[in-house]
């Protein structure tokens, strides 16, 4: 899913720049406010951007700034760890620009952090019709499904989105493992590094993936402990700072797990 990340932001910018109209009014943004917006959204201040540009109306020019500050906000609130205040921003996003709904998978990680296995379901069954090649998506409609009333690992397995053409490693094998067809071992087996006894940012990348869908898998078929022991290596052994790397460390910290003494 990190693949398109960015898409997000392009595809706010542009549904947002159709509405913006140098000749319409500012609404409440004096010069002076407008100065200190601008100089919130460039330090990164999005509270501060988003307090300010509360009174603006529909079509102002700023509203481009107003939407990317709410989700650029929902992104962090998500890596602290706080589910709920992403979600509001998430929907605050879609509110204002509805047509990036199916776009949006982040709100459905959330929802399933949430525990709102439902809605997650069916944000991920939207974003299956803007991107079909994501095994990722699939993954994450999975166990969704697995937890939502009357849900199960063979009704979701029976119901697993079909995944051709995602080449990104281990993504094949995860694939197979959900579908019931793979194994653990094929997984890990895809992304064991070389023995150089010096582990690349590649390799390091595919073991963070690795690690983090077989925690998951873990966790849907009920086996804890053993979702624990594999989160944590994503989260704290073979960290990455890019979206799914960084959803690790939040599963891991969601769910009570802790690096080792020694780790970072």
């Amino acid at each position: 899913m990190t693949r398109i990340l960015s898409l997000i932001g392009l595809l706010l910018l542009t549904a947002c720049s159709q509405a913006e109209n140098d000749a319409l009014s500012d609404d409440a943004l004096s010069e002076e406010a407008a100065a200190k917006v601008m100089a919130a959204y460039q330090a990164e201040e999005y509270d501060t951007v988003i307090d300010l540009t509360a009174a603006i109306s529909e079509g102002s020019r700023w509203d481009r700034v107003r939407t990317l500050s709410l989700q650029r906000r929902g992104e962090e609130r998500f890596f602290e760890g706080k589910i709920d205040e992403s979600i509001a921003d998430f929907d605050a996003v879609i509110a204002r620009v509805p047509e990036q709904d199916p776009h949006h998978w982040q709100r459905g990680l959330c929802y399933y952090y949430a525990e709102e296995y439902e809605k997650g379901k069916a944000q991920f069954e939207r974003h299956q019709e803007v991107n079909s090649q994501d095994v990722e998506n699939a993954v994450w409609h999975f166990i969704c499904s697995v937890r939502a009333p009357g849900g199960s690992v063979a009704s979701a397995q029976e119901n697993l989105i079909p995944i051709q053409r995602d080449s990104r490693v281990p993504m094949a094998e995860i694939h197979q493992l959900f579908s019931g067809a793979g194994s653990v071992e094929d997984v890990l087996a895809a992304v064991k590094p070389n023995n150089d006894n010096a582990l690349s940012e590649t390799e390091r990348n595919h073991l963070c993936y690795a690690h983090l869908y077989l925690a998951l898998w873990y966790e849907a078929i009920g086996e804890q402990e053993k979702s624990n022991e594999h989160i944590q290596k994503a989260a704290y052994q073979y960290p990455m700072d890019h979206y799914m790397g960084k959803t690790a460390l939040v599963h891991a910290k969601l769910r009570g797990v802790k690096p080792k003494s020694g780790a970072n």
